[in-house]
């Protein structure tokens, strides 16, 4: 019963964690109103870019992973349990994507995804990294980048590790990451997505 209450306790303190909207804090203390009224509405660092703030941007893409980095570091030091580690962080992803106060409207998780894979097990949060980089100077598709890096996790996880629940993990946030993306999915599918570096107005991008 302790295991189990411990399990909850985290649970719900990394999705609080994670629903902190950095993005739209820094966007008010930055004097640009609230970012989900530009661009493509989203709250994480690349609609706070289309600001031109790249200091604000950035902010915003190391607190998004911070958030999920420290829901495991947190867990880790406090239980010494890697199961609890995985649940706070994976409830820090789902509460940046869902968060309570905006109506469960929030970012597309790749930024908290990664810092959370970081911490959890630096070697395949590197890989994600690694396979984000690769991708996007292939393809210059950020969300493309995004999408096959999270979906690589599962398998790296596997291969690392052998670990049924990391693997387990991974492939609940590849999925959540994956819907949060649908748009752009669309848009992939039909040519329509713009490129890394190309302006364009009303896109969705990702994080």
């Amino acid at each position: 019963m302790t295991e189990i209450t411990d399990f909850i306790i985290y649970a719900v303190a990394g999705y609080f964690l994670g629903a902190v909207p950095f993005g739209l804090i820094l966007g008010f203390l930055g004097g640009y109103g609230d970012i989900r009224k530009i661009g493509s509405g989203n709250i994480g660092a690349t609609n706070m870019l289309r600001t031109g703030n790249k200091a604000l941007a950035l902010a915003t893409l190391v607190l998004d992973a911070a958030k999920g980095g420290i829901a495991v570091l947190l867990a880790r030091y406090l239980t010494d349990d890697f199961n609890i580690a995985m649940t706070a962080g994976l409830f820090a992803i789902a509460g940046h994507m869902f968060p309570l106060w905006l109506k469960f409207k929030g970012g597309k998780g790749v930024a908290t995804t990664l810092g959370t894979l970081l911490a959890l097990t630096p070697p395949l949060g590197a890989l994600a990294c690694a396979t984000w980089l690769l991708v996007a100077a292939l393809s210059r598709y950020s969300s493309l980048a995004a999408l096959i890096a999270v979906l690589s996790t599962p398998f790296a996880a596997y291969l690392l590790y052998e670990d049924d629940n990391l693997m387990g993990v991974c492939g609940v946030i590849a999925l959540m990451v994956w819907v949060r993306h649908r748009p752009n999915i669309h848009r992939i599918v039909r040519g329509e997505e713009p490129k890394i570096g190309r302006k364009k107005q009303n896109e969705d991008q990702q994080t």
